[in-house]
């Protein structure tokens, strides 16, 4: 485990990795596994399949979010961007968040959000590189294994710059994302696949604005933490 930090603590020591035990032609009911258009972008069907499966959401809900979220305080308003099929926005929740607004960049999967919840979360059709909120209008923005999804690295800075802009001043960015590899590179084969460096993160998240930067690293996966200025 790897640790930078300048200035937030350190994360707790997760339990975090994307597994699948699919080879990269399989999938449920051994179908070849194709393409299809999920949160806005070209994904596979055994990616399709998983990230809507209870073993994504055993990983992501119950493993790897609670780091994410450690000491995070939720009683403000919360921003999650990239919500695809809703696991994160159901956890939250569940945590308790009264104020909740999601931005997702597929129509289709953001109407399956309004109408799972109504008016419990406010869920806007959009992208995360132009936040369709005002400056300064949230206290946590939430960003869950989306960014190795956005195409290329200027669009990833773009997305890291709009949460600077709505986050209010000491507002706090959380999230995690997968570290590339062999297999991950295979599991995303005809996706969208464009993985974040850990190594590098700290200093695009700073100049994005951010201060008080943390990216924590695992074997698979690395969770980031930065602060808009006070």
């Amino acid at each position: 485990m790897k640790h930078r930090t300048a200035g937030l603590g350190m994360f707790p020591c997760g339990r975090c990795g994307h597994r699948s035990n699919l080879g990269p032609s399989q999938q449920p009911g051994g179908l070849y596994l194709g393409a299809v258009r999920s949160a806005g972008t070209d994904v596979n069907r055994i990616h399709d399949w998983y990230c809507k499966s209870e073993r994504w959401k055993r990983l992501m809900v119950d493993r790897v979010l609670p780091d994410v979220l450690e000491g995070v305080d939720l009683e403000g308003r919360v921003l999650e961007i990239g919500p695809g099929p809703g696991l994160v926005t159901a956890a939250l929740l569940e945590y308790g968040v009264s104020d909740l607004t999601t931005v997702e960049i597929d129509p289709e999967a953001a109407e399956r959000l309004r109408s799972r919840y109504g008016s419990r979360v406010a869920v806007h059709t959009g992208s995360a590189a132009a936040l369709p909120l005002p400056d300064g209008s949230v206290d946590v923005v939430v960003c869950c294994t989306m960014l190795h999804h956005v195409p290329t690295a200027s669009e990833q800075d773009g997305i890291l710059s709009e949460c600077r802009r709505v986050l209010a001043p000491g507002g706090v960015l959380v999230g995690s994302d997968s570290k590339t590899s062999l297999r991950l590179r295979v599991f995303h084969l005809w996706d969208t696949h464009n993985p974040v460096d850990p190594a590098s993160l700290e200093a695009r998240l700073a100049g994005a604005g951010f201060d008080r930067v943390l990216v924590t690293e695992f074997d698979k996966r690395f969770l980031f933490r930065a602060a808009a200025p006070a």
